[in-house]
């Protein structure tokens, strides 16, 4: 299939969203929630406008720029002294939290899957264990929350991502990634694997953000560098990091982290007109992912959504994220209603989609079928579970209660 019709209609759809958008922000329906919806209308399960499949070129490409431009932009938002100064809620919900969503995630899928194998298992929960903040913006953006929340929040959604790479990369190489379709077996592969995909990435990654950001804002300083092209930078560091990681032998993806992470920017006004790229390019090619998600990932594994399929996406977004959260917050200042609260806006979107592209166009889909179908299922119901509550129940906070979940009711009050 050309890919000329799919690119002209993502450009009206764009178009057309954006004539809205005032609108929309008004309301409990996010621009997610409209291009999924939309890529299932016009797919082969609605109208049949187009078909396109995981490995069509423009899909590849696009999603490849999108990851690695999400990882570096989300990475460079994160004031890495006063995280470590303040040691808020956001350690937290990364040191503590996340490895135990990813602990308990594996666990409850052994139990649910008992045909896959340990490595599939542990991949799955990882791809479901990063959120997405941007599924819920109203929570993040509204005055209602406080702030120390709303922090909280959008810091663990730009970290988590990125962390959880390392564990993806070690488990698609256990299960044969790679160009070469490496067999993994003896020490001397897997100290191999971990020095080039732990090393030589973020060697790349830091060289890159560092220098790189360091001459962006010397010239930006200097009247050297237009404000354009200051917010072109962001895309640029971040696929020039990838691509050097890759060719010297590691980790593009974690070189892009890497790189935002400790982008060599000093003064503000340059950092937020590279990070404003996010606001406006990066966010139509994350709106593209999600209309591939609808036009070609939902038909390709909605076949293979079995009941356990369902229970453990429920799962997922509640007990298996709402319980470590809450734990790992035991202690702060926060109530139990403000954990559960924390909890539920604990999204699954873009960094899960880009991550099983990622996982398709490396390993293939053969005999991960249901592992796939699981994470799409997932993605699908966080899209528009967190998305139409992202506004009623930051409405419901901002006049002091703070509701449980409306899919964990019941166990939300046996907790408190």
């Amino acid at each position: 299939m050309h890919d000329y019709p799919i690119i002209l209609f993502l450009a009206i759809l764009t178009l057309a969203y954006g004539l809205i958008s005032r609108v929309s922000e008004r309301m409990p329906i996010t621009a997610p929630m409209i291009f999924v919806t939309v890529g299932i209308a016009v797919g082969p399960l609605g109208l049949g406008w187009f078909d396109s499949t995981l490995e069509d070129s423009v899909i590849r490409l696009v999603a490849e720029i999108t990851l690695v431009s999400i990882l570096f932009v989300e990475a460079s938002t994160i004031d890495l002294k006063a995280l470590l100064r303040e040691r808020d809620l956001s350690i937290r919900l990364l040191c503590i939290g996340l490895p135990l969503t990813m602990i308990l995630s594996t666990f409850a899928a052994a139990a649910l899957f008992p045909e896959m194998s340990w490595w599939l298992l542990a991949l799955m929960a990882f791809m479901l264990s990063p959120t997405d903040a941007a599924l819920g913006q109203a929570v993040v953006t509204s005055e209602r929350v406080p702030p120390t929340i709303r922090r909280a929040i959008a810091t663990e959604s730009g970290l988590n991502d990125g962390l959880v790479l390392p564990p993806i990369l070690i488990c698609m190489a256990a299960l044969g990634a790679g160009a070469s379709h490496v067999e993994v077996e003896g020490p001397s592969y897997w100290t191999a694997f971990i020095a080039a995909q732990l090393l030589l990435g973020p060697l790349a990654g830091s060289l890159v953000g560092w220098v790189g950001g360091f001459a962006v804002d010397y010239c930006a300083t200097r009247a050297l560098m237009s404000p354009t092209f200051q917010r072109l930078a962001a895309v640029c560091l971040a696929v020039v990091a990838w691509a050097l990681a890759e060719e010297i032998g590691g980790n593009g993806y974690i070189a892009a982290f890497v790189g935002g992470l400790l982008l060599g920017i000093r003064h503000e006004s340059v950092r937020e007109r590279v990070q404003d790229y996010a606001e406006a390019e990066g966010e139509q090619l994350t709106l593209f992912v999600f209309l591939v998600f609808g036009l070609a990932m939902v038909p390709t594994f909605i076949d293979l959504w079995t009941w356990e399929s369902w229970l453990y996406a429920l799962l997922c977004l509640t007990v298996l994220r709402m319980l470590p959260v809450f734990l790992s917050l035991f202690g702060s200042p926060l109530s139990a209603g403000d954990r559960l609260f924390v909890g539920w806006f604990g999204p699954r979107g873009i960094a899960s989609v880009l991550y099983l592209e990622m996982v398709v166009l490396d390993l293939g889909a053969g005999g991960m079928d249901q592992m796939l179908g699981v994470v799409v299922l997932t993605v699908l119901l966080s899209v528009f579970l967190h998305g139409l509550s992202a506004v009623p129940l930051t409405r419901l906070y901002g006049q002091g209660a703070a509701p449980a979940p409306p899919v964990l009711t019941e166990r939300s009050g046996a907790q408190n």
